[in-house]
């Protein structure tokens, strides 16, 4: 099939046996100058490495980008997520979505930057991350071409990859073994897929889990942390003022140490089908839990309901890839309006996997105690709620009166509810709500 003429082509190039095949197939089968972008996202790597095997395979070394996008990473992208208490399908924090917006627009920049007409990525044509990454590039840049080579290569087998890399001279360390599992790791999580975990009743074996202890082995001793707010972001823990990559790192920390943030799940793909993986995010779940209780003391009750209403589109934009579309940046400019007044402090306590809230305080809290007391008050008068009742069962009391068939449906006949029988002074609660919807008095209603 003839090859679309390019000119100059960005890879994001990480150094493994997958993108230096890329490197060397893009030279060859595009003929095209070859960019490198390394991305530093916190993923616990050395990636200086990258730098001297693209230069060992011809790339110049103006081509060469390796760059350190930590705290752009959780600044412009983690937080913001979070400010949404974003989680898509209940648990997966969405640690590898996020990352891809970031990486996306790093080669776009780099594109403009070196006068390339191409990017190039190293996902599979099977996976999610092909769909994330050239909705980023095609929204951030229209005219740019995207080459996929998983997509147009026969190399679909490890066993094909080393022979290509062995016909062509490519040095692959530890001479391309495999990893027991199909991984990605940035500041924010580490995971898992393929191999053991294919079978969703496999549990997952210890020795995979590579950054936390388990909950069993933590330590026995509760640890206690505080961490302050300020419009909805993390920016102290123990009273300490910390960046936000160095916010995340120490959470992840904590969370290591006690064996918090393992999940294991079945998510639905976007591209159709179900897929398990394991995943370790530990400073991401205290964080979570963190946020969610400042902002219970701090958030108007609606304002709160809502944001929980949207947080699931949220979630699903960002897991599909959706980052840079106007619905999220719509959502976004929501969620955000609500995080002017999130501000305060949130006690942790860290025991063997759990991450329990203990204390929430602020000084803009929304919180009274003179209201909420069980004892004595002045400022709320309880006969205040009896018209609030009626006024919100109204609708129920005239449907009732209108339509008293559809109560005898809810509720059985009346010889059954006088079985209830407990008294509240002279008469049974059945009776009192009787009374209240209007068909307490059965002889009438026989006649």
């Amino acid at each position: 099939m003839a090859k679309r003429k390019i000119k100059k082509a960005v890879l994001a190039y990480s150094g493994g046996l997958d993108t230096s095949i890329i490197l060397k197939w893009l030279q060859d089968e595009y003929e095209c100058e070859v960019v490198t972008f390394t991305a530093d996202l916190g993923q616990g790597e050395e990636v200086e490495p990258a730098r001297q095997k693209a230069l060992d395979m011809g790339i110049k070394p103006e081509n060469v980008f390796i760059l350190d996008l930590k705290e752009e990473f959780v600044k412009d992208f983690v937080f913001p997520m979070f400010r949404a208490n974003a989680i898509y399908e209940g648990e997966y924090l969405l640690g590898t979505s996020i990352a891809r917006p970031l990486i996306s627009k790093k080669q776009i920049e780099i594109a403009h930057k070196t006068g390339a007409d191409a990017v190039s990525h190293g996902a599979t044509g099977k996976g999610n991350d092909q769909v994330r990454f050239e909705l980023g590039y095609l929204a951030l840049d229209p005219d740019i071409a995207v080459i996929a080579p998983w997509r147009e290569w026969d190399l679909n087998s490890r066993t094909k990859l080393l022979k290509y890399a062995e016909e062509h001279g490519i040095d692959i360390d530890n001479k391309g073994q495999a990893k027991p599992y199909s991984m990605d790791a940035n500041l924010l999580h580490i995971s898992y897929e393929g191999e053991h975990l294919e079978n969703p009743y496999n549990e997952p074996e210890e020795d995979m889990w590579l950054w936390s202890v388990s909950p069993e082995k933590a330590p026995d001793e509760a640890e206690y942390i505080t961490i302050d707010y300020k419009y909805g972001d993390p920016v102290a823990i123990n009273r300490e003022e910390l960046s936000p990559a160095n916010m995340l790192a120490r959470l992840n920390e904590y969370g290591n140490k006690h064996g918090i943030g393992r999940i294991d799940i079945v998510e639905n793909r976007m591209v159709g089908m179900k897929a398990r993986g394991c995943y370790e995010t530990p400073g991401g779940t205290i964080m979570l839990r963190a946020h969610r209780a400042i902002e219970s003391i701090t958030l108007d009750r609606e304002e709160a309901h809502m944001k929980d209403e949207l947080m699931p589109k949220y979630a699903k934009l960002i897991y599909n890839g959706l980052w840079w579309s106007p619905e999220r940046k719509m959502l976004q400019a929501a969620i955000d309006a609500t995080q002017d007044h999130v501000e305060g402090t949130v006690k942790l306590k860290l025991y063997k996997g759990n991450v329990t809230v203990v204390g929430r305080k602020s000084d803009i809290t929304l919180y009274s105690e003179e209201h909420s007391t069980f004892e004595a008050d002045d400022v709320y008068d309880q006969k205040d709620a009896e018209g609030f009742i009626r006024l919100n069962a109204l609708r129920f009391i005239i449907e009732g009166k209108k339509q008293p068939e559809r109560i005898k449906s809810l509720i059985g006949s009346y010889d059954e509810v006088e079985v209830c029988r407990i008294e509240t002074g002279s008469v049974t609660i059945c009776e009192r709500i009787k009374r209240f919807f209007g068909f307490g008095n059965k002889d009438k209603d026989k006649k």
